[in-house]
């Protein structure tokens, strides 16, 4: 087993706060802790902000902190990102009286989103005085050197304030999800994965790609803490959805966008929120989320792409409605005729 050296042995390593927001997904939450119990980076605190899980999440983490569970990854070629146990110690490293602990649990009293979910790591993180800060989805699997690949990216571009990864299927490792994030046409209502479904062989233009990013994914997103203190933490304006890409909005102008190509990350992809994706339609409270988010983000920023988005969310509820799946078609429209804010 690696074992990652404690940060005084490498001070000139930046801190950075890995943020990990758990629902109801604790078996995932698990897997992803392992593999960052892997990680060569040396300078690294973790904490775990749980939604109010009602699946015993919280039982569970401190069964594996204890040494007493252990999972076994969903693809068995994945099995050394996630086996022997990588942070079990004799205290637990969940105990807050271990001053070795790698891992703080904030527990959060409900469902927050995504977007408040995660600040609460976030403020706490920033109190506590990191220079980096690492959003990071729980249903994710990440190489040894991902969070080395991405301080470097983000320290080495002057003026940039977010970095992100290069996300492959959990399902398909050989298949690019997204190239960082996405590229995005507010006055069409649409946004657009760099590099989907494109084989990791393929020969790419990084930088090319890097240049048309318009917001990092959530799943993987490196942060400076410039840009908290300049930007501020992701709006809670939105449940789920659409919080990368008000962030990174608020931040045009002032900060630039990168993408660590060599920082390699596996994503399951909207396993708890139901989104779309590989062999998967997406559920119908995914939906809803989805369009109610857009319309929000629209009315916000670009007012005129509201008659773009308002003619999508209809053909897609026809499609929908067309292909048998009623309460879909219904979700799409809900959540387009849910005016900005009215829900907080």
């Amino acid at each position: 087993m690696t074992v990652v050296p404690d940060a005084e042995t490498m001070p000139e390593a930046a801190a950075v706060a890995i943020v990990i927001l758990n629902w109801n997904a604790w078996a995932d939450t698990i897997e992803c802790l392992e593999s960052l119990a892997r990680l060569e980076y040396p300078n690294f605190h973790i904490y775990v902000c749980d939604n109010a899980s009602t699946d015993g999440s919280l039982e569970r983490l401190q069964q594996w902190a204890r040494g007493e569970l252990c999972i076994l990854p969903a693809r068995p070629d994945f099995a050394t990102y996630v086996t022997p146990p990588g942070f079990t110690t004799t205290a637990g490293p969940l105990a807050e009286a271990a001053t070795k602990a790698r891992i703080t649990v904030i527990e959060n009293p409900s469902n927050l989103g995504f977007a408040a979910g995660n600040n609460a790591g976030l403020r706490r993180a920033l109190d506590d005085g990191f220079d980096f800060f690492w959003v990071l989805n729980a249903d994710t699997v990440v190489e040894a050197d991902a969070l080395t690949h991405l301080v470097s990216r983000l320290k080495a571009v002057e003026g940039a304030g977010l970095c992100g990864s290069l996300l492959c299927y959990y399902e398909d490792p050989s298949v690019i999800q997204e190239a960082g994030g996405c590229a995005s046409y507010p006055m069409l209502g649409l946004s657009r994965r760099l590099a989907a479904d494109k084989k990791r062989s393929d020969d790419l233009d990084w930088r090319a790609l890097e240049a048309k990013l318009r917001y990092i994914s959530g799943a993987s997103c490196l942060v400076s803490r410039d840009f908290l203190k300049t930007v501020g933490l992701m709006s809670e304006a939105y449940f789920l959805y659409c919080e990368e890409i008000d962030w990174a909005t608020r931040a045009k102008g002032k900060f630039s966008l990168v993408l660590a190509e060599e920082s390699i990350v596996y994503h399951k992809k909207g396993l708890s929120t139901g989104s779309k994706t590989h062999g998967r339609t997406r559920s119908p409270s995914s939906s809803y989320y989805l369009w109610r988010a857009r319309r929000r983000y629209s009315q916000t920023y670009a007012p005129l792409g509201l008659v773009s988005l308002f003619g999508l969310g209809l053909a897609a509820s026809l499609n929908s409605l067309l292909h048998g799946e009623t309460a879909s078609a219904r979700a799409i429209l809900t959540g387009l005729a849910d005016r900005p804010f009215d829900n907080g």
